[in-house]
């Protein structure tokens, strides 16, 4: 079977799978990462809050996310922000949404939620003791966090962030369900026109594994950086 692989058909799609399909996948996968990481810290004080419905709305928030999978999110919010859309503006068929958009909103909210508990975390391996001595210098909350506690918690929790981007990269394949080309979309498309569905997705699937091997091996050299620093 090895022999009877047609690695032209491989090599004639490539400028679609790439400049189509693994853009797409990489974009989504960088501008949900850094909407994730964002709306994460924000969740992360908020639980850290001791104004109890800040977090207890966040710890909700977190816990009910985490315990949905992300493949029903994402049917959730591609068929009913665009109804939800359609009552907004009163329209009499739902509103059209950039594909795009629709995955960045979906993922952003979703890995929010992780992220939150992976600065959260990185949050709480701060001692008490600079938070006290950063209160006692005159600082409010605000600068405590923002000049003390924030950049190194970010240093700590880089190698879990790294990883957890990477999980993202490889969920951002579940979107193909809904017929969107990324890149797994891309060659399942270059499969159905030409009838070679070995090649593609054996294909696929080994971009997917290097590409994943390659920030895994990053994350751990940077890890070690770290460690070291420490």
């Amino acid at each position: 079977m090895l022999f009877d692989i047609d690695w032209q058909v491989i090599a004639d799609a490539l400028p679609f799978l790439i400049f189509k399909g693994l853009w797409f996948s990489i974009r989504l996968t960088l501008v949900a990462t850094v909407g994730g990481m964002a709306l994460g810290t924000i969740l992360a004080l908020m639980r850290l809050s001791s104004v109890r419905p800040l977090s207890a709305g966040a710890e909700a928030y977190v816990n009910g996310i985490r315990s949905i999978p992300l493949l029903m999110v994402i049917f959730w919010f591609f068929f009913l922000i665009p109804v939800a859309a359609q009552m907004i503006v009163g329209s009499d068929t739902p509103v059209h949404v950039d594909p795009f958009l629709l995955s960045v909103i979906t993922f952003t909210l979703f890995e929010a939620a992780y992220f939150c508990e992976i600065v959260r975390s990185g949050i709480g391996a701060i001692s008490n003791g600079q938070v006290n001595a950063a209160k006692a210098m005159g600082m409010t909350y605000r600068q405590t966090m923002t000049v003390v506690v924030l950049p190194q918690a970010f240093r700590i929790m880089t190698p879990m962030a790294l990883t957890q981007m990477i999980i993202l990269f490889q969920d951002t394949s579940l979107v193909y369900v809904l017929s969107i080309t990324d890149f797994l979309g891309a060659a399942g498309v270059v499969a159905r026109r030409t009838g070679r569905l070995v090649e593609m997705y054996l294909f696929a699937a080994a971009v997917y594994f290097f590409i994943c091997f390659f920030l895994s091996t990053v994350v751990r050299r940077i890890e070690q950086r770290l460690a070291i620093i420490r």
